[in-house]
């Protein structure tokens, strides 16, 4: 398997260079040339498949002889060594829970599987004499799963750039606590700020000369695309439930909550390797760019505005380009297989005090935007569908609960009217001091700060 660069001005490489690399020479993200097509029989065998299993045959094409099978399959087990539960909320919407892993965010998954396969290359690089150092921007829960993912990995060191008094506290705790190899930059900005920061930073030759830098945030192939995998998950379990004797089952429509879209578009890549997914929804909050795009197929960019479901604020999403590819860049096979919802932040915090009273579920902030997103989506499905049959095959849908609602504690707790049991996994955090540098933001500050160290 080979990568090109979506900005066409690069040569293709390899999936290690991809990974460790982050970003082509010409600034565009890499893209695979191929997108492998699993066949029907393979789709079959995947119903029942374990999910160590599964990870492998899904991640294998990508790789595409990088790491030794061994590896790769020791690689996607610990990357998916978690639940993934598809929980009902109502009769029609469930909610697909991606908070079971060490930092409960659904990014544990490209993080970890990221920093194992660094990690594998760096033990094989022959030339020690620069370690690999990993750039990430934050908007909240990457930088957690990131640290995590990466803590102790020998020859990488990594640096995350998050807003100052933009994440939560436990997101917070979970990024400027970790010590090692480990280091936060606290900017004073937005996430767009940060992100902004990150770019350029790989487009810096003095820089690079002094560092192999590489990206953990979801323009790198190896975060991004092993995002594909709970969806295989999700999918396993709704056939489980729903497939009758012919093999028969409704249509699994997908609600994702969205920001830089890399997770979304994970999935419409599973659904365009073979996966029978349904319909996508992009729910977003006043960081609505794509929602307009869609409507009246002008792309503006406006300054990422603050909201409750801070990890989606996201003025200028890296990863649209990458769902415009899979797409062909064709406007109406876009909104053929995506719509998108904005919900703001009333309509947000309402749902989740609904929810809770009324279903007994527990929302975060984001994975309310997504539920008031599908129910939206859903509605407008029954007045389409008239046919009864096809009311009950398509008037279902998926949420993905990105986070555990423990991160948005002033948000959830105050619309719930309830406090937040911290679990388990995380309560020894509570006990740990934050250790961060603050950071202008701007460019001219970070790369005085990197240069001196």
């Amino acid at each position: 398997m080979q990568y090109y660069s979506l900005g066409k001005q690069s040569p293709n490489v390899n999936f290690k260079t991809a990974a460790i690399t982050g970003q082509a020479p010409d600034k565009g993200l890499y893209f695979p040339t191929e997108i492998p097509q699993f066949t029907a029989a393979q789709i079959e065998r995947f119903k029942t498949l374990d999910k160590g299993s599964l990870a492998f045959e899904v991640m294998k094409p990508y790789v595409g002889g990088m790491i030794d099978d061994a590896s790769l399959q020791q690689i996607c087990a610990e990357t998916i060594h978690f639940e993934f539960p598809l929980v009902p909320i109502t009769e029609n919407i469930f909610s697909l829970e991606l908070f079971h892993g060490p930092t409960l965010a659904f990014k544990d998954v490209g993080a970890r599987f990221m920093s194992r396969c660094l990690g594998y290359f760096s033990i094989q690089e022959k030339d020690k004499s620069k370690l690999t150092t990993v750039l990430v921007a934050t908007s909240g829960d990457t930088g957690g799963a990131v640290a995590n993912g990466f803590l102790g990995v020998e020859g990488v060191n990594v640096i995350i750039l998050y807003p100052k008094g933009k994440v939560s506290p436990i997101q917070e705790l979970q990024l400027t606590t970790c010590g090692q190899n480990i280091t936060a930059l606290e900017v004073d900005g937005s996430f767009d700020d940060c992100q902004a920061i990150v770019k350029e930073a790989f487009m810096d030759g003095a820089l690079n000369e002094k560092y192999n830098l590489t990206s953990a945030n979801s323009i790198n192939v190896a975060r991004w695309l092993p995002q594909q995998l709970y969806y295989f998950f999700a999918w396993q379990q709704w056939v489980k439930q729903y497939q009758d004797a012919e093999g028969n089952y409704p249509a699994m429509h997908i609600v994702v909550p969205s920001g830089n879209f890399g997770n979304i578009c994970a999935g419409m890549m599973a659904k365009a390797s073979g996966l029978p997914l349904g319909h996508f929804v992009a729910a977003c909050n006043a960081n609505d760019v794509v929602t307009r795009y869609l409507a009246t197929e002008k792309y503006e960019i406006h300054p990422a505005v603050a909201t409750v479901s801070n990890a989606m604020d996201v003025g200028n999403p890296s990863n649209f380009v990458r769902i415009m590819e899979i797409l062909q860049n064709n406007f109406s096979q876009l909104t053929h297989a995506l719509s998108s919802y904005s919900i703001n932040d009333a309509t947000t915090k309402a749902t989740i005090t609904r929810v809770f009273k009324t279903d007994n579920y527990t929302l975060d902030p984001h994975g309310a935007v997504a539920f008031a997103a599908a129910e939206i989506f859903l509605a407008q499905e029954a007045k389409v569908n008239t046919n009864a049959n096809a009311q009950n095959n398509n008037h279902r849908a998926i949420i993905l609960e990105t986070a555990h609602p423990v991160k948005f504690p002033e948000v959830v707790e105050e619309a719930i009217g309830e406090k937040i049991e911290v679990p388990a996994s995380v309560q020894f955090l509570l006990d740990k001091a934050k250790v961060s540098i603050p950071l202008a933001a701007n460019y001219t500050a970070f790369k005085h700060w990197m240069m001196q160290n």
